[in-house]
């Protein structure tokens, strides 16, 4: 059933099986939050962690932690916990560095294990860090052994030649929200002798994914957005198992070792995934994510995709069945199963109109150059919410309070 009054939306949130979850987070009173695609909220649950981990377990334990509460035991345990959220066997998965610095890794580790072939191919609109970092690489490489290839997304699977090492893809775009066909698409890579590397800073935790029986060779994502981990939570990546004994990452730090506290001179890759790791793991970060992840013990993907589909849906018709919010342009598919948890709209005066709309206590973002972002979380977005974001966009509209100095001022993020 649409959802055309607010009293629909309110019976909506009465009957959601995923409502039980909001109670988990601290969220503001009087706010709505519709920017979990880029930092998760708080849940309640990590302040409890985090207190106990540095009063009790740092404050009484010291060093002692390391062996008493398994700090060196948390990269593999999170990965285990991460796993099922994007269908992988649990050995597959581990929690390390950042998106940035896995993807480095996995990039140099795709060319090694396709030698002969230099290319890594990528859409145009891929996510610009994740271009940033596969120049560098080439550039460190030179031309011979690592190409950066862009192309436009309609002619990516006809773009993967002889000489592709590595496509890589994020799966949902963190503009429009367009999901690619993951399964489709790595069945072209694999026919083409080439190995598929997925960002899946946009989907862990936004909808169900498959990596082990689409076959997918590598991954990263994110702990900060969906998973909720806090402000530059730690990222995981993924290596499959049929790789393992052959895949090997750059940066040879010690906790990648085969025997890190052996202190030997000579570096020795630790088998399986545990080789992917580099520095010591920082605690405090790995312990506010092991807290947020709890929160998916129980949960149901195909419910949270369920929701998310009808969170946005219900946006996307509300925006376009109000004649105050005729001028706004739908960024994102128009089509549920092409779009990720979020949605985009275009507007000449974006950025000033978000500005305006996070003084009204709703908080979504913007993205240059003229598109504003509203993302949703299932566990805590209702859909009471999405009905008031957009009466609050209707005001912002019909009161012109984007017009004023302050809301176009332009703040360091965005």
């Amino acid at each position: 059933m649409m959802l055309r009054t607010r009293a629909q939306c309110l019976e909506a949130d009465r009957n959601d099986p995923l409502a039980e979850h909001r109670d988990a987070f601290v969220l503001p009173p009087e706010t709505i939050y519709l920017d979990g695609n880029s930092l998760g909220a708080l849940p309640g649950a990590v302040d409890a962690c985090l207190r106990a981990t540095v009063t009790e377990q740092w404050g009484q334990g010291l060093i002692r932690g390391w062996n008493d509460h398994d700090w060196i035991g948390l990269p593999m345990r999170l990965g285990e916990k991460i796993a099922p959220l994007i269908g992988a066997a649990s050995d597959q998965v581990i929690v390390a560095d950042s998106v940035s610095v896995n993807l480095y890794k996995l990039l140099a580790a795709a060319l090694a294990l396709r030698p002969g072939r230099s290319v890594i191919l990528s859409s145009e609109d891929n996510f610009p860090t994740d271009l940033y970092i596969a120049q560098g690489l080439c550039e460190l490489l030179g031309k011979e052994r690592c190409e950066l290839l862009l192309v436009d997304r309609s002619r990516l699977v006809n773009s993967i030649g002889n000489n592709t090492a590595v496509v890589m893809l994020t799966h949902v775009d963190f503009r429009s929200g367009r999901l690619w066909d993951m399964q489709t698409i790595t069945r072209h890579v694999h026919e083409a002798g080439a190995l598929m590397l997925w960002d899946l800073a946009h989907s862990a935790g936004a909808l169900p994914l498959k990596l082990d029986a689409y076959g997918v060779d590598l991954a990263v994502g994110c702990g900060y957005k969906y998973l909720n981990g806090g402000p530059g939570a730690p990222a995981f990546l993924y290596v499959a198992k049929t790789h393992h004994s052959h895949a090997a990452q750059p940066l040879s730090g010690w906790m990648g070792h085969a025997q890190p506290f052996a202190f030997s001179p000579s570096y020795e890759p630790a088998q399986g995934i545990r080789g992917f790791q580099t520095g010591t793991p920082p605690v405090l970060s790995y312990r506010a994510l092991e807290a947020a992840l709890t929160l998916w013990e129980n949960v149901d993907l195909a419910q949270v995709r369920e929701k998310s589909v009808r969170l946005s849906e219900t946006f996307i018709e509300l925006v376009e069945g109000s004649e105050t919010l005729a001028e706004f342009d739908l960024n994102s598919p128009r089509q549920a199963s092409e779009r990720g948890s979020h949605v985009a709209f275009a507007h000449p005066f974006g950025y000033a109109i978000m500005r305006a709309l996070i003084d009204r206590g709703v908080i979504g973002d913007f993205r240059e150059p003229d598109l504003l972002r509203f993302g949703f979380a299932p566990l805590y977005t209702r859909y009471v919410d999405v009905w008031d974001a957009v009466e609050h966009l209707r005001g912002v509209m019909l009161n012109r309070e984007y017009e004023t100095s302050q809301h176009q001022a332009p703040k360091r993020v965005t």
